[in-house]
């Protein structure tokens, strides 16, 4: 894994570093393979409980596509006449990272600590809960370089803001500030920049020491009912409580709550 991503596993817990600061945490390729191999050893992981997805710097959480890079391919591209295969990244990085994010059976807590955009507004929309320095901003940004939507970001921000909304913010690429993001359902938190770290881990680590399978089937079980009728989705919410109420942690919580105490979770 290339030191532009840094990973690393304490107590139940998977931190995912994006590690180019200097380039605002852009996407080049080694960053883009390193990405989508931490993620999926996250996801992949039976000992990880939770996934904390941060960066190092204070002006970016990521950028998305390193252009200087992704300007060079153009040009081969165009002199070679590979045509569409320039966008490769898609379906090579940009999908998997995101299905491992998405798909992954613990929940991936985002700290947002500057500037997310394109590609990184998607992965940040990717995790289940983001926790937003003050001083963070999102940004769209593909019309801007004439290009249409990816990292599935089609497909979670109409979920977050409503289609109308998603529609506008996709169309004209703009700033929005961690207030705003707040406003809109796409921070689910905002605290002072210097907080955010310690926050980010202490948010993080409660999740990775509670019911793990609870944690998976509600993520499966919202994913679901956004697409699927309300019979459809009663039927998977009774496939998912039968498979919840038969872990380890539905005993352990019930037999805490009757006597009182702390339930201390296995994650089984």
């Amino acid at each position: 894994m290339a030191d532009t991503v840094l990973y690393e596993v304490s107590d139940g817990l998977a931190t995912i570093t994006l590690n180019r600061p200097e380039a605002m945490n852009a996407m080049d390729t080694a960053t883009k393979v390193a990405l989508r191999e931490a993620a999926q050893a996250a996801a992949a992981d039976e000992s990880v409980r939770a996934v904390l997805l941060t960066a190092a710097g204070d002006r970016a959480f990521c950028v998305g596509q390193d252009l200087k890079e992704h300007v060079g391919g153009l040009l081969a591209a165009r002199e070679s006449g590979a045509g569409e295969g320039v966008m490769s990244t898609v379906q090579e990085h940009y999908n998997p990272i995101v299905r491992a994010l998405t798909g992954a059976a613990k929940p991936v807590v985002a700290a947002i600590n500057g500037v997310a955009a394109g590609a990184g507004f998607g992965f940040a929309l990717a995790a289940d809960y983001r926790i937003v320095a003050d001083t963070a901003a999102f940004n769209t940004s593909f019309a801007g370089v004439a290009l249409t939507a990816d990292s599935g970001i089609s497909w979670t921000l109409p979920r977050v803001v409503g289609p109308s909304r998603a529609a506008d913010l996709l169309l004209f690429p703009r700033s929005i500030t961690a207030q705003e993001a707040y406003e809109l359902g796409i921070a689910n938190r905002i605290v002072p920049s210097a907080e955010l770290a310690a926050e980010a881990v202490k948010v993080a680590r409660a999740l990775a020491g509670g019911p793990t399978l609870a944690y998976a089937a509600l993520k499966e079980s919202l994913a679901f009912g956004i697409t699927h009728s309300l019979d459809e989705t009663l039927e998977k919410e009774d496939e998912l409580q039968s498979r919840a109420g038969a872990s380890e942690d539905h005993l352990i919580a019930v037999q805490a709550f009757v006597n009182k105490e702390k339930p201390k979770y296995l994650g089984r």
